[in-house]
């Protein structure tokens, strides 16, 4: 037997149940609770996007080092694995959550069921900044992103529709960046606005979210004019990504929406419905 099938003997048997982790896009709001409080987020659930497994794209040993990927294994009791193929629907970078959810597909994959939080420390460990794409219900979530660590249960935000694109080249997430601005007043706000089911406040909040990162970071993008030209009640972004989305109430997606997104240079524009208690 040559040196190179006895390593491929060590690897954990290759369990495979299909499975399909959804991504996010981009955060109703993110930020810092407080000057030196963690940067904490409250993602847009995205259930049109997801990373499948096994798929036929690369697996995680493409994706991540292998020093990472090897971490990521032992913090989950695999041992040596051969990782399943990946098919993602959303770019890398494009604050949609693509990273988290190879990474949560993959030990899926892999027939592991254990603990959301073990899983997240296990993501933290590769990425730096994880999504809380492990839980069940991840936009409920005050979600410390830094930290791979749940600050609040929230009431679910309100049903409604979006539609989105990516603006400009893919942004990865440094997870040394804590240069947001401070969202402690959103935070409150969004406590009482998801609490009465409230999508206009819902909106707004968001809307001024993603204006106090794009002040503060950049770049400065057409998605304040498309909203308000196009009758939305307002708009999110991906505070560390190219995702920008604007906000309906169900059914109020107007004509050309889509078209207006294209003509002012959105890649990849789509509509999904998120929210709700469901």
């Amino acid at each position: 037997m040559t040196g190179a099938a006895k390593m491929a003997d060590t690897t954990t048997p290759m369990a495979r149940p299909a499975t399909r982790v959804p991504g996010h896009f981009g955060e109703w709001i993110q930020g810092r609770l407080g000057p030196d409080g963690p940067v904490a987020l409250v993602t847009l659930a995205c259930p049109a996007l997801a990373v499948a497994a096994p798929g036929q794209g690369p697996g995680l040993d493409r994706l991540f080092s292998p020093r990472a990927v090897a971490g990521f294994a032992r913090a989950l009791g695999l041992g040596p694995v051969a990782w399943p193929g990946l098919d993602p629907d959303m770019p890398m970078g494009a604050g949609a959550g693509a990273s988290t959810a190879c990474l949560v597909a993959s030990a899926r994959a892999m027939g592991w069921e254990g603990d959301p939080q073990a899983l997240a420390r296990a993501c933290l460990d590769v990425e730096g900044a994880t999504d809380p794409l492990m839980h069940p219900a991840p936009d409920r979530l005050l979600w410390a992103s830094r930290e791979a660590r749940n600050l609040e249960d929230l009431a679910p935000p309100p049903r409604c529709e979006i539609v989105g694109g990516y603006l400009g080249t893919p942004q990865r997430t440094d997870p040394e960046d804590h240069d947001f601005p401070d969202i402690s007043d959103l935070v409150s706000f969004w406590r009482g606005a998801v609490a009465r089911d409230d999508l206009a406040a819902v909106a707004g909040i968001a809307t001024e979210s993603a204006r106090r990162c794009t002040a503060l970071r950049g770049p400065d993008d057409p998605i304040d004019a498309l909203a308000r030209d196009l009758g939305a009640l307002g708009h999110a972004r991906a505070h560390t990504g190219t995702a920008r989305a604007l906000i309906f109430a169900p059914g109020k997606v107007p004509d050309g929406a889509t078209a207006a997104l294209r003509d002012a240079g959105l890649s990849g524009v789509f509509g999904f419905a998120t929210g709700g208690a469901e």
